[in-house]
């Protein structure tokens, strides 16, 4: 089973100047060393020091998954320059493009991408089979509170049917923008 450490509780605060950070996560499954969603954080030292605390170095990752192509998700790749990088569409290996659908791929024997558009019409889902169930790393969710309605998706009803599936497949959630949580009454579908 994949072990999984999330790095970087994400945010969104507004106020005078708005401040967003993206929720960071690590999964080591076998051999395969993988970052999720390294995005906007404060300093390299958000992302780096948790993994060196875990014995693991940037260049030792081997796999960089992004949810969708907004700055805060993926600002960070180039920091894991051995690292394959997953997208909606792709697999990216320096120079090489390498075209494949997300849906259903596996990054390694227990971490899985499905398509799961609504926050943007290209995300995508990571899934993590643990030893205590399937955690799904996700941006349909901003934190465990929703919003209900995200702003910014293209498709509300392709939003909340997305919703509906990862809540079928997963029994924690890891979400854009805040802490794991494991769903409940009050979650938004």
């Amino acid at each position: 089973m994949a072990e999984l450490h999330v790095l970087r509780d994400g945010y969104v605060r507004e106020g005078d100047e708005l401040r967003v950070g993206s929720t960071v996560g690590f999964v080591r499954d076998g051999e395969a060393l993988i970052v999720i969603d390294p995005g906007m954080v404060t300093g390299p030292d958000a992302i780096l020091d948790p993994l060196a605390a875990l014995g693991v170095a940037a260049a030792d990752i081997t796999d960089v998954v992004v949810s969708h192509h907004h700055p805060d998700h993926t600002l960070n790749v180039a920091w894991f320059l051995n690292a394959r990088v997953h997208d909606f569409q792709a697999i990216y290996v320096r120079d090489v493009w390498i075209e494949r659908a997300a849906e259903g791929f596996h990054v390694s024997p227990g971490v899985r991408l499905i398509e799961t558009p609504g926050h943007t019409p290209q995300d995508i889902t990571t899934l993590v089979t643990t030893d205590g169930g399937v955690v799904g790393f996700t941006h349909l969710w901003w934190a465990a509170g929703g919003p209900v309605e995200d702003p910014y998706t293209h498709d509300a009803g392709v939003l909340h049917a997305n919703r509906a599936r990862v809540l079928g497949l997963a029994s924690e959630i890891v979400p854009g923008h805040g802490p794991r949580f494991v769903p409940d009454a009050n979650t938004p579908r």
